[in-house]
């Protein structure tokens, strides 16, 4: 892998927006214990097209993000996939917080976007399960993400990324922690890669993706 082409650490509590070329990784880093980096993501250029949080989940048949998974958009196009992860949970369920909403917002409007582009997002660095209780209600898990704890996405598009690095909504002690975001050059997918061959969904959005932006 070649040098890093841009290097931003994101303060806690804040937010930072990002185009990122197709080809290339996009590299988060925890950088305190506890992190979070609530994030969406854009088709670069295109008004509507935008990460499909349930839609990901179903057709990968998971409750959460992890590698190899790959994240789709509205259309079933692959946005990214998840090239590698030192975590194996990353929520997808709980949404943003009130605070992430307004960082996420104050980034959109750099790229002409506002609140009706807000998405469903993935809570990078964060795990949420179902409680032990009758209720079986969703329960934050603390102690999930330690500082350098880190995930790779593979662009297969040209994609904004907006991130946010508010606490989890459901987490209780509501730390913020910065979160390191860097965009890598990366290797080519192959006909073995594991996103490709994840899932017949999974290679499907993929295949899709270089048809659409041949």
């Amino acid at each position: 892998m070649s040098d890093v082409l841009v290097s931003h650490d994101i303060p806690a509590g804040a937010a930072w927006s990002v185009l990122v070329r197709a080809g290339r990784e996009l590299r988060l880093t925890a950088l305190g214990p506890g992190a979070n980096c609530s994030t969406l993501l854009f088709t670069a250029g295109h008004p509507v097209d935008r990460l499909n949080v349930p839609d990901t989940l179903k057709a990968q048949m998971s409750a959460t993000i992890r590698p190899p998974m790959v994240l789709m958009s509205d259309r079933g196009l692959a946005l990214c996939s998840v090239t590698g992860s030192s975590l194996p949970w990353h929520d997808a369920l709980c949404g943003h917080s009130a605070d992430a909403r307004r960082g996420l917002l104050s980034e959109l409007r750099k790229h002409g976007r506002d609140v009706a582009d807000i998405h469903g997002c993935v809570n990078f660095f964060a795990k949420v399960a179902t409680s032990d209780d009758a209720a079986g209600t969703l329960a934050y898990q603390p102690n999930h993400a330690s500082a350098d704890d880190w995930v790779a996405l593979r662009t297969e598009i040209d994609v904004l990324a907006v991130l946010s690095t508010a606490p989890h909504p459901l987490d209780p002690r509501q730390e913020a922690q910065p979160v390191r975001a860097e965009v890598w050059a990366a290797e080519p997918a192959g006909p073995d890669d594991p996103s490709r061959t994840f899932r017949v969904e999974s290679e499907r959005a993929l295949l899709l993706s270089k048809e659409v932006f041949a």
